[in-house]
């Protein structure tokens, strides 16, 4: 029998601490500092921010997250952004709100995010996996005994296939 994670969790994009590297997970950048907030519905169903700039998510991610979704996965955010009320309102105008069960956007170590969705989904860190493009959280998160993913740029149908073989192989 194929060995399968019960709960998925994704960053949103990188957080304002890695200036060095320009890689990205859901979006492809900062909500804290590349974009405006707040955020709407603009003309042709496309969400822009204060400024009328429209927002980008990587093109796979939508179907990403229905197709997980649809079979049976619960996913889940982990983000350390300090712009929380931008981040979520993206997360709506995005269409992902349903997706997520579990949503983890507070300032702080991603230690303490998988904290509080261990805690809500009695899931135990090894039937976990988790998606983000900085490599101390990967760290940080795998010491956890969670299957951690470095995203290189972006979260892709191919990077989610590759890591569920991963998994299962463990």
């Amino acid at each position: 029998m194929e060995k399968k994670p019960k709960v998925i969790v994704f960053d949103l994009g990188t957080d304002i601490v890695n200036v060095l590297f320009r890689y990205y997970t859901l979006w492809p950048f900062w909500v804290d500092t590349h974009v405006n907030p707040p955020f709407k519905m603009g003309a042709q169903n496309k969400v822009v921010d204060l400024y009328g700039h429209t927002i980008r998510h990587y093109s796979d991610v939508p179907d990403v997250l229905k197709q997980l979704s649809g079979e049976g996965y619960e996913l889940g955010v982990a983000s350390r952004t300090t712009q929380i009320k931008g981040a979520k309102q993206l997360i709506d105008l995005f269409g992902w709100k349903k997706y997520f069960k579990y949503v983890e956007i507070f300032p702080g170590s991603k230690v303490a995010h998988f904290s509080n969705i261990q805690k809500s989904s009695h899931v135990d860190y090894k039937d976990m996996m988790f998606f983000d493009d900085e490599s101390r959280n990967i760290v940080e998160v795998g010491k956890l005994g969670v299957h951690a993913v470095l995203v290189g740029d972006g979260v892709s149908r191919g990077v989610v296939q590759d890591a569920l073989r991963s998994f299962s192989k463990q």
